[in-house]
């Protein structure tokens, strides 16, 4: 689309840029990042040129699509994966989104050391904290659920199903993770609010707290022998950057900045750190540098003289998982439709996997094939596909596998839109979730295939038809297939509108039957739901 260069943007007033911002931040800059350069979404720049590797110069830009095209882009979606917004903004903020990202992106100010330490608060010290476990909850099967427009978390008690506590978070929170011990449960809000909830306590609430970036999305702490609870660890989308705090306060110790070249060998000023794991075989966190491609293996044995391994695979990196080994972590580069595998053992790449568009894993989902042995499962936001790659073994059974190792061994038919896959050890089926696609009755149902047999689903469950809620003009999208701790039951959110009701369905496993519709007035907008055992476990 060559442009031309007398297109002058459409005029905003102060008041007007105010607002789109704040719609920008909450809802846009997530899949098209704070300067608009975009990442799993398009470029949203006024106007932009590349040159391929072949010469060829490609321009384009927001400018060239106008505003009238903008917003019918913005309301409907994309069949790329993004979702339609004309259930979720009015027509005016329609039309000012299309506006505002005709103007020229703001660059945030930076977030120092200094700052975060400013923002930390240690509202119980540990010293004041319980020596025990001092309420009668299963701490082993709570789920911690995202309250996403309210920037709450919900701890929901698995056996129960009662809800034990409702603490204020950050907003929109991306993950919760537990701590080696299982006693904490470390969240991390978009708004780069991190929060410490303590489990022991009579009614679990937050102790710590403190503020490590503008724009956030993951956290994770260190899990290996001898380092359980002692640190922590969080990544910025704005600024650019990972902190390490300590695990039991929250102090920030140590901020290291992820600007720099892409596997490309270009210069980015907007690296931003997607997804955290903590590795159970050496006292390393996973960083996955999102623009750059560029994978970090932090070593946390000594942070004051700080040992990185940089692996370089694909653009643009996003969420990920480990296999059923835990030796080897699998992450989407999902604009450059590839899974990496890295090898932790050896601090090497061990694939590149070309995969289906836009793949979006979660964590992803470990089981054995009948017919390929192991493998790893991912969903995609931008293909009907759910893609099952070969995963290594050590077990002497699983030998004759070993020719499939990081290969794309079956594409399980779904519809796009998917953005989580689920199962369990104990579990003989898959679920896949569709909250993304543009059709209503597919963004508000699951998947579930048997499986034994992955040539069709075994069922789609209308989710929200199956809570009885009140039908709405709203889609409730259902999202985060999420298991509880013995594999014998599956909960999925049903995400409405803020003003909608809510909900969270149980179904048996094993039956594909409702067991139970969680619902209450003040758990608005469910999304993610992590369950305190799978997660501390790494369980998927």
């Amino acid at each position: 689309m060559a442009q031309d260069a007398k297109i002058e943007a459409p005029a905003m007033t102060a008041a007007e840029k105010e607002a789109a911002k704040k719609i920008y931040f909450e809802r846009c800059a997530g899949c098209h990042g704070v300067l608009r350069k975009g990442a799993t979404g398009k470029n949203l720049e006024p106007h932009w040129s590349k040159v391929e590797k072949d010469g060829k110069k490609t321009e384009g830009g927001t400018l060239a699509l106008g505003t009238g095209r903008l917003e019918r882009i913005i309301g409907y979606g994309t069949d790329g994966g993004m979702v339609n917004f004309d259930d979720i903004l009015t027509k005016e903020e329609l039309n000012l989104m299309a506006r505002y990202i005709q103007n020229t992106p703001d660059v945030p100010p930076e977030f120092s050391l200094k700052d975060q330490l400013d923002s930390w608060n240690v509202i119980v010290p540990v010293d004041k904290r319980p020596t025990k476990q001092m309420n009668k909850i299963n701490l082993s099967n709570v789920f911690s659920v995202t309250l996403r427009d309210t920037g709450e978390v919900a701890l929901i008690d698995g056996d129960t199903k009662e809800i034990k506590s409702i603490v204020k978070t950050g907003y929109a929170v991306h993950i919760s993770r537990l701590s080696a011990s299982g006693r904490y449960v470390y969240v991390i809000g978009r708004d780069g609010r991190v929060s410490l909830i303590d489990l022991w306590m009579e009614t679990p609430a937050v102790v710590a707290e403190v503020k490590i970036a503008f724009d956030a999305r993951s956290i994770d702490t260190s899990k290996f022998k001898g380092f359980e609870d002692k640190y922590a660890i969080a990544g910025g989308y704005w600024p650019p950057q990972y902190t390490i705090m300590e695990g039991d306060t929250l102090k920030p110790l140590k901020v290291v900045s992820t600007r720099g070249v892409t596997v490309d060998g270009d210069y980015h000023p907007e690296p931003r750190v997607a997804s955290i794991v903590s590795s159970f075989i050496k006292p390393e966190w996973v960083v996955n540098i999102k623009e750059t491609g560029q994978i970090l293996l932090v070593d946390y044995t000594d942070i004051e003289n700080l040992k990185t391994t940089t692996i370089g695979s694909a653009k643009f990196l996003h969420d990920g998982g480990w296999d059923a080994s835990k030796r080897y972590f699998l992450v989407a580069a999902n604009a450059s439709n590839k899974i990496a595998a890295v090898d932790t053992k050896k601090g090497t790449l061990a694939a590149l996997v070309d995969v289906a568009k836009i793949p979006h894993p979660g964590r992803g989902a470990n089981f054995t094939h009948p017919k390929y042995g192991p493998v790893w499962a991912t969903g995609h936001l931008g293909a009907d596909v759910v893609t099952l790659i070969s995963t290594p073994s050590e077990n002497a059974k699983h030998k004759q596998f070993k020719q499939y190792n990081w290969k794309v061994v079956q594409e399980v038919k779904h519809v796009p839109g998917n953005l989580f896959v689920k199962t369990h050890p104990v579990s003989k089926h898959l679920w896949a979730d569709s909250a993304q696609n543009p059709e209503k009755d597919l963004a508000e149902s699951v998947t579930v295939w048997d499986l034994a047999d992955l040539s069709k689903p075994k069922a789609v469950l209308h989710v929200a038809k199956d809570a009885g809620l009140p039908e709405t003009k709203a889609v409730k999208r259902a999202v985060h297939p999420e298991y509880s701790k013995d594999g014998k039951e599956v909960w999925i959110s049903l995400w409405g509108g803020k003003t909608d009701q809510s909900a969270i369905v149980v179904y048996d496993d094993a039956t594909l039957k409702v067991k139970k519709v969680i619902t209450d007035p003040k758990m608005i907008t469910p999304t993610g739901k992590f369950n305190v055992y799978n997660t501390q476990h790494d369980i998927y």
